[in-house]
Formats: structure tokens, sequence, C-alpha cells
């Protein structure tokens, strides 16, 4: 499956060596580049790309508030931040506003070209030295909320795969369930957790240390048991 790529920086050099570094592989394409936010909205319904990888601080329209418009226009619109912000304040707010996944300029290429894929097939991609500082954020926001409540044991192994960046195809394959009852359980994880998008849950289960069973399949998983360890 080709994947096409919408490049969304104010820097026409970094622009230039990303679009380098994604065409040296066959199965990505650029499929058009944009200097800010807003012109990233307006070519998005005449693109259509399968990733938008886009950077934060950019100006007339930034990252953040593109990605809420770009959201609007299109809820299952995948988009992967590239930026070299490491302020808590632009990850956490991302994460809120919709983002498939956040990585820094300093990534290896090699890196880049795998979470492009991974973003492109429903995963999230989001490293764990900032998954833990998400997690940190959005622990002390359900602290000042309701008490997360517990998961049941299939919540639990589902919340292990997206650990893995599992799209719901590879979960329902891996339990024998139906993509249906995946995404039942992922709205269900993120209920009782109290938190948005699958991003957030894959950040709390690598937080937490929530892997998918070794066996690949428990069926006793639908006992209960707590959501953390």
């Amino acid at each position: 499956m080709s994947v096409g790529v919408l490049l969304v920086d104010d820097h026409a050099l970094f622009r230039q060596g990303v679009r380098t570094i994604l065409e040296t592989s066959p199965d990505l394409s650029v499929v058009g580049e944009a200097a800010n936010g807003k012109q990233a909205v307006e070519l998005y319904p005449e693109l259509r790309p399968d990733v938008v990888l886009m950077d934060i601080r950019m100006p007339v329209m930034s990252g953040l508030e593109a990605i809420r418009q770009l959201r609007a226009l299109d809820p299952k619109a995948k988009i992967l931040i590239l930026t070299v912000s490491e302020e808590d304040e632009d990850l956490f707010e991302a994460i809120r506003a919709g983002a498939n996944g956040y990585l820094l300029k300093n990534v290896d290429p090699d890196e880049l070209i795998s979470s492009i894929r991974k973003v492109a097939r429903g995963e999230a991609v989001i490293p764990g030295l900032l998954a833990a500082r998400i997690m940190a954020e959005f622990h002390k926001e359900s602290s000042q909320d309701n008490a997360v409540e517990p998961l049941t044991g299939r919540e639990l192994e589902v919340l292990g795969y997206l650990s893995t960046g599992a799209s719901n195809r590879e979960i329902a394959k891996q339990l024998f369930i139906s993509e249906h009852t995946v995404r039942n359980h992922i709205q269900n994880i993120l209920g009782k957790l109290h938190l948005t998008n699958r991003v957030q849950a894959a950040a709390y289960a690598i937080r937490q240390g929530i892997r998918p069973p070794e066996d690949g399949h428990s069926p006793s998983g639908e006992n209960s048991r707590g959501a953390t360890r």
C-alpha cells in the first residue's frame, strides 16, 4: 500500500530534506507541501493524504490549531507531529487536540519512516520518554477528577496491545474477536481511565508496564482485574 504524506513545515529547506528521506522508501510518497497550518487545512480536502506530517510552531496558523481544524474536517485524519519542541505544553496539547503521534526532529530517518507507516495503519506513535511525561500529566488530571475505574481482564489485554501500537485489526486477530468488539473495548478503556484517544491509552499502558499476553491470547481474559499493576 502506498502512503501519501502531506508535509507541513514553515522551513522549505527542512521540507526538502524530509521529502528526500521519504522518497527513499518505495511505499511512501509526498503528495503535497504546506508552509503553515492554514495551508495544510486548505490542501487537505483536495489531496486527502494518508498522513499529515506537521510541525507545531509555524506562522499564520500553528500546528495545534491545524490539528483541531483537520479533526473537524475529517475525524479520521491521521496526524503525526514532527517538531523541535520538547515543551510539555506543546506535547500535551497536541495529544489533546487529536495527534496520532509526536516525534522530535532529531529522530532517526528509519524511525521516521517506520512511524509514518504505523500512523497510516492507525497505530499510535509516541517515544517512551514522552509517554511517561504525558501520563504524568494525565494522571494528575485524573486524580483531580474521578477515580480510575478498574479494567476487565479483556480490557487489560486490549490495552496491552495498544502499548505496542497495534491496530484494531491486529488486536482482533490476536484475541480472536471482531474489530467491532475491539472498538467497544477501547471506548470502555478510554472512559474508565478518563482518556480521550488511543495515543493517551498507549502512553498509559507504557507507563504502567501493561503489555500483551505472553501467549498472545488468554481465554480467561474476561475476569475483572485492576487497571494498574
